[in-house]
């Protein structure tokens, strides 16, 4: 399988269990990848034979921007809408991160990684 990469999605969100965090918001970061047979993109150089990587960044956007207690549950929606939307998608690992998480210590981030393959 063939791999296609999105490194570091910055949004801006409203996730999180303390009530502060669902009205203060805070920064996040989301790593995705996908695989997807890319032999036909490869040789047609046509983006209807591929995974289109701006609809996976419209994707991560979309969820991002609907809150949740737990990343993840946002994460679960994402991969749920990539198998839902993109058929050529194989397998996909999502990595949410929260930056700056109110711990009560100087932690630069808690994220989780999600990975699903295709049934």
């Amino acid at each position: 399988m063939d791999t296609i990469t999105l490194t570091n999605i910055r949004v801006y969100a409203y996730h999180g269990c303390l009530p502060e965090e669902t009205k203060i918001g805070s920064d996040y970061r989301v790593d995705l990848s996908v695989e997807a047979d890319l032999d036909l993109s490869a040789e047609s150089d046509a983006l209807k034979d591929t995974v289109d990587y701006v609809h996976l960044n419209t994707i991560v956007k979309e969820e991002m921007s609907q809150p949740s207690k737990l990343l993840e549950h946002v994460a679960k929606r994402i991969l749920d809408r990539i198998f839902s939307e993109l058929d050529p998608v194989k397998a996909s690992n999502v990595k949410v991160a929260k930056l700056n998480p109110p711990l009560g210590g100087d932690v630069e981030n808690v994220s989780i990684s999600l990975s699903r393959t295709r049934d």
